[in-house]
């Protein structure tokens, strides 16, 4: 997939400089690039769309820490949360199926973040999963927003065909972003995101679950490979890998654009921050 900074080399009829050694004719290695973590300028604003859900909060929490402004646009407008980073969000309500509804909201947006997503019939899900998310990247690119993540889901194989329209809105909902963001649409690919899930006042602590299956199923990645049943085998991933990613491709002007799969995820997350 094209997730990743590939190391490249084209030897083909060129001559390199090698820098350790007087030889002419061995080719120059480029290793895989890391961006550097830094926290982004002041002027930054993030918008999350679905803001005050259990991925878009954790996002939201993730970027005021790095020192973005940070918007959220959703149907109930604030969250519930009561943590006190929630009251530095600026909570809008809108409907992305209503451009007018939410339009102001990407005053000065500099990046969004979309985790809009939803299950149902596959024509609700055709539409919460596609519609709402290609409304969203015309509006953000009519606007002039530089960066737009939207953070989709891992192809589970079989699964593809029980949920249809829930896999058919994540595709359609992709390709209009990367035509729209060719240099700055980044597409997350996670699968199970685990992590503590509010539901009301209680809190399902689903990492008892997602933590061990992410150790063991990482190490299994040959395993997704194989035909059908191969997906099944794509790790769990922690909801705050998932946001400390999904905020960096946001905000570094050198996140290399297009998709990132679970392992991918798993790497960005795990390198350094300065």
């Amino acid at each position: 997939m094209g997730c990743v900074l590939e190391s490249v080399a084209s030897s083909r009829n060129v001559r390199f400089l090698s820098t350790e050694s007087n030889k002419t004719d061995e080719p120059f290695k480029v290793e895989e690039a890391e961006t550097v973590n830094m926290p982004p300028p002041p002027t930054e604003k993030l918008l999350v769309l679905g803001g005050n859900g259990f991925v878009g909060s954790h996002i939201c929490k993730e970027a005021l820490d790095r020192g973005v402004t940070v918007a959220s646009l959703s149907r109930t407008g604030r969250s519930s949360i009561q943590d006190s980073w929630a009251n530095s969000v600026i909570w809008h309500q809108g409907n992305l199926f209503s451009t007018d509804s939410w339009k102001d909201a990407l005053k000065g947006v500099t990046s969004v973040i979309s985790c809009v997503g939803g299950f149902g019939s596959n024509s609700h899900m055709y539409k919460i999963n596609g519609t709402a998310n290609i409304n969203a990247i015309r509006a953000a690119s009519e606007e002039g927003v530089k960066r737009f993540v939207y953070i989709s889901a891992a192809d589970f194989g079989i699964a593809n065909y029980v949920l249809q329209g829930y896999y058919e809105g994540k595709r359609a909902a992709e390709t209009e972003l990367l035509t729209r963001y060719p240099y700055g649409g980044i597409i997350l690919r996670p699968g199970f995101i685990y992590g503590t899930r509010r539901v009301g006042s209680m809190k399902l602590p689903l990492g008892v679950i997602g933590s061990p299956l992410e150790m063991i199923l990482q190490r299994a990645k040959p395993l997704s490979q194989i035909p059908l049943v191969g997906p099944l085998f794509t790790p769990p991933v922690n909801v705050t890998a998932v946001a400390k990613v999904a905020v960096r491709a946001a905000t570094d002007p050198v996140f290399p654009p297009g998709v990132i799969d679970v392992h991918g995820i798993l790497r960005y997350s795990q390198q350094r921050s300065v």
